[in-house]
């Protein structure tokens, strides 16, 4: 690390200084200043540890690479290295994060081989969750080489509780056109089109939003918001950002292939998710995206139907006012407003609750359920480090405008798996937001690569 001007140590101290006197709010911009000068990388280090990143991930880059076997009918694309954990699996997300990280890693080495190899593979991915597809349009999370549906996700009936394929699949389809042109989509868009219903029939709340059916793999596990709730009582900001991305994502395919009529639906469907967003989960006394619980209902006239009503409940859902990383994510997707967006900043800066020494928490340090434990069904996301968390806060704040809180979490990033790159030779799915200790499936290449986007 770079030692700290003499101009920036006095900046720190000052700011400390007027901290003393003034609001909490002050001291957490106070204590945001100290951290920004101990966390910045110089140029040439930041420079070195990139290449040294960008060379293992280039180096390993085809191993991530599957060929069609078993039940993968088609190329595909693994979120780790052969032989750990999830290296036989085709994830939903995990898929999108992986090709746009290896994307970056082509585009870092010059390597335009490996850059048609990923984008065959991708487009592999995509075809083998249209090949697992059923009739109601349902696509399962999580298709292995030996069980096309570990997950039970096409079980049951129908409102389905258990849950299916997250909403990626249109982004990953456009990350794919955009490398290799739109006709290869043609007899494959009535899948999305189908998918997006299927989510609509059995998740869509009366609030607009969407809801998990149950807890079972929605990305960041053990969320309070979702794990261990009823069943479709959860309008998870992270399942309903994903959705408003993927139906822009799928509006701009739709123009693209000249239907014009599912581009309008869609533009309008992602601005009504966006609406409700803003209605059901903004919390303007807390500065907060929260998740909401939809479960609110009037049941005067189940319960008393005898006894005239007064006013009317004028509330469809419920902000559950837990602080975790999904509060950011409209920031992310462009959702939030202006103000919104910064004051959201002011939250990541805040090193009582979200800014850690290697980026930031996936949960809230003062919240009671605050955890660093390391866990396998489910993934901690009750405060380590995901580097897909650091790098949806930095897309937010590069959106924005907010340049230097971006670049001093993409150095804290870079640090962190450069570090953990020189201790273990590897990298690891999530981290001890103070101490960089990994905590968890050496070998998870995954979303790590998009440090390569951070930097």
């Amino acid at each position: 690390m770079t030692t700290p001007s003499r101009r920036s140590v006095l900046q720190a101290i000052a700011a400390s200084a007027v901290a003393s006197l003034a609001p909490a709010s002050s001291q957490a911009q106070a204590d945001a200043a100290l951290a920004s000068t101990k966390f910045r990388l110089g140029v040439d280090e930041r420079a070195k540890a990139v290449q040294r990143l960008t060379q293992y991930f280039h180096e390993n880059a085809t191993k991530l690479l599957r060929p069609a076997q078993g039940h993968l009918r088609y190329p595909s694309i693994s979120p780790s290295l052969p032989h750990s954990q999830y290296s036989t699996e085709l994830w939903d997300w995990d898929t999108l994060w992986t090709t746009l990280g290896l994307l970056q890693t082509s585009s870092k080495a010059g390597d335009q081989v490996l850059r048609r190899q990923v984008i065959e593979h991708a487009r592999g991915s995509l075809l083998n969750f249209f090949d697992h597809q059923d009739h109601d349009g349902r696509i399962p999370m999580l298709i292995s080489v030996s069980n096309p549906d570990p997950l039970h996700c096409l079980g049951g009936a129908a409102p389905h509780k258990e849950n299916q394929a997250k909403p990626v699949l249109a982004q990953l389809a456009l990350l794919v056109s955009h490398e290799i042109g739109y006709n290869w989509l043609v007899p494959h868009f009535d899948n999305l089109l189908l998918f997006f219903r299927s989510w609509e029939t059995n998740n869509r709340s009366h609030t607009g939003l969407l809801v998990w059916g149950d807890d079972v793999a929605i990305g960041n596990d053990n969320d309070p918001t979702t794990f261990g709730r009823p069943f479709f009582s959860s309008a998870n900001l992270l399942l309903n950002t994903l959705w408003h991305q993927d139906l822009q994502a799928a509006a701009e395919l739709a123009a693209q292939l000249g239907l014009h009529s599912h581009e309008t639906e869609l533009r309008e469907k992602a601005h009504s998710v966006a609406e409700a967003t803003q209605r059901c989960c903004w919390d303007p006394r807390d500065q907060f995206f929260y998740t909401a619980d939809v479960q609110c209902v009037d049941r005067r006239s189940e319960l008393i139907p005898d006894v005239p009503r007064g006013m009317a409940m004028s509330w469809s859902s419920l902000p559950l006012r837990i602080q975790t990383f999904t509060g950011f994510l409209p920031m992310w997707c462009g959702i939030a407003t202006s103000e919104q967006a910064h004051a959201l900043a002011m939250h990541q800066r805040n090193t009582k609750t979200f800014c850690a020494n290697t980026g930031v928490r996936s949960l809230s340090a003062q919240e009671s359920m605050y955890s660093l434990a390391s866990s396998t069904n489910p993934s901690n996301w009750l405060g380590p480090i995901w580097i897909i968390v650091n790098y949806f806060v930095w897309s937010g704040l590069k959106r924005y405008g907010m340049n230097d809180d971006a670049e001093v979490l993409a150095d804290k990033t870079i640090h962190l798996l450069d570090r953990d790159l020189a201790a273990t030779g590897s990298l690891n799915e999530y981290y001890h937001p103070d101490t960089g200790e990994a905590l968890s499936h050496r070998g998870f290449m995954d979303w790590n690569l998009l440090v390569l986007a951070m930097s």
